[in-house]
């Protein structure tokens, strides 16, 4: 068969046509191989799934009971119709893998979403040498560069005290699967109680059944009103923003979690006080390294901005391109909570936000 169609994009979404299997598909399938458990990589509906141990609990929850799941070790190899298929940690969130799929030597990796600051919820991001990678790029602008999470927590903490010590409650939006639980591994737990939505708590509860380890946590029920909230810590996800839900907590400072809170705006856009640069995507220098350490002759970059990641790696004598699938990074979209999927433009307009700063 051509190399070169060895993963091809199709109605359903990537497929291995030598394999007969899809990763991370977008409509109905028979096999699906899946990167991670967030909304836009995992659906429900395909006829069996297949992801790593580690991500077991957390694709289970999102799929459903009835979900049939699969599992392999991180770097297990398995055959699937000939080719040699295996799982390495992509360190997005629990269970995260990039996929690689080699065929008579010719070697693919699909990266799925991956960071690589290693960050204690999760295994960190494990370079695969490929001919062929399949790259996320939802940061894929030069303005995007992380700050060291010691300053980020550090940061956050002081917030949190700020707040108790002035008799307020501190309320973090935070994606329910992965970015909580990565606020919730970094904070200090000793500052005050600490409340999760149900959203947050669901999730809460597979990542420790995988055994990772969590700061004790309570949960902040519809039910729950008659209660001393003071200086205590509510995580929620984005979609409890402005609803009844809020009121019991009284006076409250805001916060929101996001790579996106870099941008000029974006805090102003979601109506809070504080905005938090919390990201489980590699930023520009991030994706850079991951795609020289793979050593791969082509790249496909998906998903974000992804014209000025191409340019530079044509620049530096790769053979890129661009490669349209529905998969969204870092928005809404990947938050799933009691309301259901949440579904909202502003990535795209703060990608247009932050293009324009690059150029200002």
């Amino acid at each position: 068969m051509d190399s070169a169609s060895l993963i091809c994009v199709t109605d359903q979404g990537l497929y291995c046509g030598q394999g007969d299997f899809y990763i991370d598909p977008w409509r109905p399938v028979p096999r699906a191989l899946i990167t991670h458990a967030h909304a836009d990589h995992a659906r429900r509906g395909h006829g069996k799934y297949l992801t790593t141990h580690e991500g077991r609990h957390v694709l289970q929850t999102r799929m459903g009971a009835s979900a049939e799941i699969d599992t392999v070790n991180y770097g297990e190899i398995i055959d699937i119709n000939g080719l040699r298929v295996s799982l390495h940690p992509a360190g997005h969130i629990l269970g995260s893998a990039q996929i690689r799929v080699e065929h008579r030597g010719t070697i693919w990796v699909v990266s799925g979403d991956y960071k690589v600051i290693p960050d204690q919820t999760c295994t960190p991001f494990e370079p695969v040498r490929c001919h062929t990678f399949i790259t996320e790029c939802t940061f894929g602008l030069p303005i995007y560069r992380w700050v060291p999470q010691s300053k980020l927590f550090s940061d956050i903490n002081a917030w949190w005290k700020l707040n108790r010590d002035e008799g307020r409650v501190s309320v973090i939006y935070a994606y329910s699967l992965g970015k909580a639980q990565r606020v919730l591994a970094g904070v200090d737990s000793s500052i005050a109680p600490i409340y999760c939505h149900g959203a947050v708590e669901r999730c809460n509860r597979d990542y420790r059944e995988t055994g990772i380890a969590l700061p004790e946590t309570q949960y902040a029920g519809r039910g729950v009103s008659k209660k001393d909230w003071q200086g205590a810590l509510v995580i929620a996800p984005p979609s409890a923003g402005g609803t009844t839900w809020l009121r019991k907590f009284g006076d409250v400072s805001t916060a929101f979690a996001s790579g996106w809170m870099l941008i000029r705006g974006s805090r102003r856009r979601r109506s809070v006080d504080r905005g938090f640069v919390v990201s489980d995507h590699a930023d520009w220098d991030g994706l850079l390294e991951a795609i020289t350490t793979t050593g791969a002759e082509r790249v496909l970059a998906t998903h974000g901005r992804t014209g000025p990641m191409v340019q530079y790696l044509r620049e530096q004598g790769i053979d890129a391109d661009s490669l349209h699938t529905e998969y969204v990074g870092e928005s809404d979209d990947a938050d799933v909570d009691a309301k259901g999927e949440e579904s909202e433009a502003s990535e795209h307009e703060i990608q247009d936000e932050a293009a324009a700063e690059v150029t200002s």
